[in-house]
């Protein structure tokens, strides 16, 4: 129950925030028109990585950017949702890991780097991108590392192709359903408005502010808001408002991308790993009991000084949990 009323209560907060966009957008269509074609012209193109050797995947709806590093057996991870999240969570623990495995990191489709289409992004496009990504680029069997929404999809992913996934790790995963993965009414209003000209645009901006942005790593991601630095509001803000952005953007906060694999757990005969941060907000860490229950041979580590994205906050103690689970794994 507690998991339950944290999941509405974040979406409540956020139709609100999204909310107010909305009504500052629509009260007067040419202010807004104007600030909008101002931020679209000084928004900044994402820094080049630094780190790894970048390569572009050319997949059936447009490229995907990913960094490749390393040698050995594969590992494959894949970044959470949210406004400006992209590989770049990944970083960290790339490297790390890199000293003993080929490690790849995509830019899901509509994020980071990453073409964005004018598409309609949902799930199933998700899922088809993990599996299509897994036999053209990594072309062998992979440990598959995915946090948040993107769980499900690599879930799906393992169940449906287990030639292509040898060990899965899970970190603060959705897909487990505890209010209906399918979008309600209001979050269908919510998605059209957010398509709406001037409208939609002028409540993302306002959702995807620097002062938002900052709220919303202190509130929602970081355990500790010492965590976040003047670098980690930059880009996520950057990354937020790259051209194209708002729309995979605004599918997710409507609960477009949202996917259950609960049917398919039971298929699952691999090693599975599920990593939670003990402040996590979005899934709460009381979640995991819920796939506790359904994957009782997994393995569970609960980083005490961790928020929603682990591997970001505390991503030494994260390698080297997960790289034990990877190196048990292949035995």
């Amino acid at each position: 129950m507690a998991a339950r009323t944290s999941q509405e209560e974040l979406r409540r907060r956020r139709r609100r925030r999204l909310a107010k966009g909305l009504l500052i957008g629509g009260a007067a269509l040419g202010v807004p028109a104007l600030i909008n074609a101002m931020m679209s012209r000084r928004s900044e193109r994402l820094r080049n990585a630094t780190w790894g050797r970048p390569h572009r995947y050319a997949w059936t709806h447009g490229e995907i950017h990913f960094q490749r590093l390393g040698d050995g057996d594969p590992i494959v991870l894949l970044h959470s949702f949210g406004p400006g999240h992209d590989s770049e969570e990944w970083r960290a623990v790339a490297e790390y890991l890199a000293q003993k495995f080929k490690v790849i990191i995509p830019d899901l489709l509509g994020w980071g780097r990453s073409d964005k289409p004018r598409i309609t992004y949902d799930g199933e496009l998700y899922i088809g991108q993990v599996f299509d990504f897994l036999e053209d680029v990594v072309r062998e069997p992979c440990t598959l590392v995915a946090a948040g929404l993107p769980a499900a999809y690599a879930i799906q992913a393992a169940a449906d192709h287990p030639e292509l996934v040898k060990a899965l790790a899970l970190v603060g995963p959705y897909g487990i359903d505890l209010h209906g993965e399918d979008p309600d009414i209001k979050d269908a209003l919510v998605h059209r408005l957010l398509q709406v000209p001037i409208i939609g645009t002028s409540a993302l901006n306002l959702y995807t502010s620097r002062t938002a942005i900052q709220q919303y790593l202190n509130r929602e991601v970081f355990a500790s808001t010492e965590s976040v630095d003047a670098s980690h509001i930059d880009h996520y803000y950057r990354s937020s408002h790259q051209p194209g952005s708002h729309a995979p953007l605004a599918a997710y906060l409507s609960g477009y991308l949202n996917h259950s694999a609960e049917e398919v757990l039971s298929r699952l005969q691999l090693p599975i790993w599920l990593g939670w941060g003990r402040h996590a907000k979005s899934p709460p860490v009381e979640t995991a009991d819920l796939w506790l229950s359904r994957l009782p041979k997994a393995e569970l580590e609960v980083f005490e000084h961790g928020g929603s994205l682990p591997h970001l906050e505390v991503p030494a103690r994260f390698w080297q949990k997960i790289e034990s689970f990877i190196l048990a794994s292949a035995n």
